[in-house]
């Protein structure tokens, strides 16, 4: 098994549904060199079966990056983790949080936290399978099960089959009645079971999840916890990452906008050489310049243009040159990115 790098935890970003594709993690990973990065959710059965390339293809840059499965047949989780192994991802992840209806019907995400002896079969099979981690995200319960000495019992099953790392998002997840979205607001978040498993497994690590928006929060969560993971304020502003190097992990990294927006039109040309869509990067761009001046702008040239069939780089280009003419980049700035 890999020697587990504890610190490589302190923050990451979450696996989101239709946001963290391969080109929204180039992006975060311009912004920083250390945040843990997590693929959306991969169905086992469509690794085995599927078009891996389409699936699994990621840049060499994105390290760490974990690949995160749905699943619930332990052989077929196996076969999965041993082929994202072979494909080069440094964890691999168990969705056991997701409460979504179609998730449900495939008999795995939060629902499998009702079936503990299963979960412990499933992740005894994939660590047996790789080398790499191999690891759980999970939320406080499910439905009317909401007991912490429940809780404590499910990550004590999983520590037991060898699993040292813990996602833990504090709410708990209703499978009926409420929306993914609802479920991502409305049941009371718990911090302090988190931290309470912290404090009752002290050799685990522990990351905590949910609600959290900003930096200073995650520090004020670092205190009694091993690590943080962001989701939504991350895609809302990917910028709240910007002073992570410095502030989290003592690393002399800065970067600006601009500086990311350049980047971005480079990788995008190599992308578009490639026959993939202008929109399918431009996409999670939008919020680059969330909060400054002509921000809206950007995100109106992108959002009219960048879809349309056939558009080039030419459009990122004429979003960067109004932005940069807006003064809110500095001339030697705007020099230097050749604006």
């Amino acid at each position: 098994m890999t020697p587990l790098d504890q610190d490589s935890y302190r923050l990451s970003v979450a696996p989101m549904l239709d946001w963290t594709d391969r080109h929204f993690r180039y992006l975060v990973r311009l912004i920083s060199r250390r945040v843990r990065l997590y693929t959306e959710m991969v169905v086992d059965q469509s690794i085995l079966l599927g078009n891996r390339p389409k699936l699994l293809d990621f840049s060499p840059e994105e390290h760490p990056v974990a690949l995160q499965l749905g699943g619930s047949v332990p052989e077929k989780l196996a076969e999965a983790a041993r082929i994202g192994e072979a494909w080069g991802y440094d964890e691999i992840n168990l969705n056991l949080g997701c409460p979504s209806e179609r998730v449900q019907g495939g008999g795995f995400g939060a629902c499998l936290m009702l079936e503990p002896d299963l979960v412990a079969e499933s992740m005894a099979a994939m660590r047996q399978a790789v080398k790499i981690p191999v690891t759980a995200k999970h939320r406080l319960g499910v439905d009317e099960v909401e007991d912490y000495r429940y809780l404590a019992r499910f990550v004590e099953k999983l520590a037991g089959v060898g699993v040292g790392v813990f996602i833990v998002h504090a709410r708990k997840a209703y499978l009926k009645g409420l929306s993914p979205a609802e479920n991502r607001t409305i049941p009371p978040l718990r911090y302090d079971w988190v931290y309470r498993l912290k404090q009752d497994f002290p050799h685990l690590t522990i990351v905590l999840n949910g609600g959290v928006r900003t930096l200073e929060e995650v520090q004020a969560h670092l205190a009694k916890v091993d690590g943080v993971m962001l989701g939504r304020a991350v895609y809302e502003d990917p910028f709240v990452l910007e002073p992570a190097d410095r502030r989290l992990f003592g690393e002399a990294h800065a970067t600006t906008r601009l500086e990311v927006a350049q980047a971005m039109l480079r990788y995008a040309e190599a992308q578009l050489e490639q026959g993939t869509p202008l929109w399918a990067m431009a996409r999670h761009m939008l919020n680059l310049f969330k909060g400054q001046p002509r921000g809206r702008l950007w995100r109106r040239v992108l959002s009219e243009r960048a879809c349309r069939r056939g558009a080039g780089v030419e459009v990122l280009q004429e979003a960067l040159e109004r932005v940069a003419a807006s003064g809110e980049v500095a001339p030697e700035l705007a020099h230097h990115a050749g604006l």
